[in-house]
């Protein structure tokens, strides 16, 4: 919708159409009951009346055309000063050069119009020294300043009012590329963490099955079966959050969808349920079981977590156990989730594999790299809530990954009774 049309300019327009009637009738009037206004002895009185009407109505579009407007009112300052048709030879001139110093037009055009305007208003015939009514600024130099103060102050006030709303709409734009740019890396960060996850698994059970397909058959179908479980979990969950994008697009009115859009291909609508959250710890647990994890899970305090905090919490040790089924396991693994009334901790503690080292098990070099995707991601959540994150090897051995979360960010709000 251009600004033309926008509901709010057109009552602007509409209130200069009144401004400008109002003005040219009071001009009118002052000229005719005033025994001091300035009366053209050269016009007649309907071509005076029409020359003023010709300098006050086009303000009624100056949002519209700001430079011809301003044009028009010059020229007919030009044609009316010398006759003595105004009453008031510098308002019209400065609300049209105000309108020209805001319009983006005014950076290439107003610095001329400025100086024919201040030409036309060292121009003015100044009232006859004496006659009725004559104060210091109705007279040759005191009128000239007047209008020099007046046609210079409303272009220096435009164009602060033009700058300030560039400089406003250029803080918009930023803030709307940084909207865009932190929702890339949400999503981002959730499908990593549900890729990365499942694939790791499924690398990890694949090659398992490889090794063994001709010692113990019997244990390639317990993976196959591990890795279709797991399979299954990706597409839900990949399901759920593509569900989850579509239905905030929908809200936010991004985009006009038609009935049949933002469905699934099958035809069903889009998976809404809830994100996981701490509850879905002990289905992580047992999926990592299959993965060769053993996991000592302790969760305490977390009910009245928000749901994007339980949601971080979740990601945080999904990834953790992804990082060491894929380089440690066999190996042992403790999960420790405790709200307390300051934070919330996450600590996730592996032993390192089972008979061996974790740069054995692939956690030096290359594979260490490959995983700090993962890392960047759980250290990104943490710190937009404003907490602390560390992940490394343990003296003893192993791994740890420790998160804490300010309980400020992390509490439910309180719904007020009704």
């Amino acid at each position: 919708m251009s600004s033309v049309n926008r509901p709010g300019h057109r009552r602007l327009v509409a209130l200069d159409c009144l401004g400008a009637a109002g003005y040219v009738g009071a001009l009118l009037l002052l000229r005719h009951t005033q025994a001091s206004a300035p009366v053209p002895a050269e016009l007649p009185g309907w071509a005076a009346d029409a020359l003023t009407a010709a300098i006050g109505l086009p303000l009624a579009v100056r949002r519209l055309w700001p430079l011809p407007v301003l044009a028009v009112v010059l020229s007919g300052s030009v044609l009316a000063l010398p006759l003595g048709v105004l009453t008031d030879p510098f308002l019209a001139t400065a609300v049209a050069l105000y309108s020209v110093g805001v319009s983006a037009a005014g950076r290439r055009w107003a610095p001329a119009a400025v100086l024919t305007a201040l030409g036309i208003a060292g121009t003015v015939p100044s009232r006859p020294a004496g006659s009725a009514h004559a104060y210091w600024w109705q007279e040759g130099p005191g009128l000239i300043i007047i209008g020099w103060l007046l046609v210079g102050g409303s272009w220096l006030l435009g164009s602060a009012v033009r700058q300030q709303r560039s400089t406003a709409a250029r803080a918009a734009e930023q803030l709307a590329r940084s909207a865009v740019t932190t929702e890339r890396l949400r999503i981002a960060r959730e499908l990593h963490d549900i890729v990365a996850h499942s694939v790791g698994i499924i690398a990890v059970k694949a090659a398992v099955a490889n090794h063994v397909v001709r010692t113990r058959p019997a244990e390639v179908a317990d993976a196959l079966r591990v890795i279709e479980e797991t399979s299954r979990n990706a597409l839900a969950e990949m399901r759920q959050m593509l569900g989850v994008l579509r239905s905030e697009a929908y809200d936010d009115g991004a985009t006009t969808r038609r009935p049949t859009e933002g469905l699934a291909e099958d035809g069903a609508a889009p998976d809404l349920t809830p994100a996981p959250g701490p509850e879905g710890l002990y289905a992580l647990v047992e999926r990592a079981a299959t993965s060769g994890v053993r996991v000592e899970l302790t969760v305490d305090g977390v009910d009245q977590v928000s749901g994007a905090m339980g949601l971080t919490i979740y990601r945080i040790v999904q990834e953790s156990l992804t990082n060491a089924a894929k380089h440690a396991a066999p190996t042992r693994c403790r999960v420790t989730v405790e709200a307390t009334g300051v934070e919330v901790r996450i600590q996730v503690t592996d032993d390192g594999p089972d008979g061996g080292t974790r740069e054995a098990a692939g956690h030096a070099g290359d594979v260490l790299t490959a995983a700090g995707h993962g890392l960047t991601g759980m250290r990104e959540r943490v710190l937009m809530y404003g907490g602390y994150f560390a992940a490394g090897p343990r003296p003893e051995g192993g791994y740890q990954v420790t998160a804490r979360i300010p309980c400020q960010s992390a509490r439910r709000p309180v719904q007020e009774r009704p």
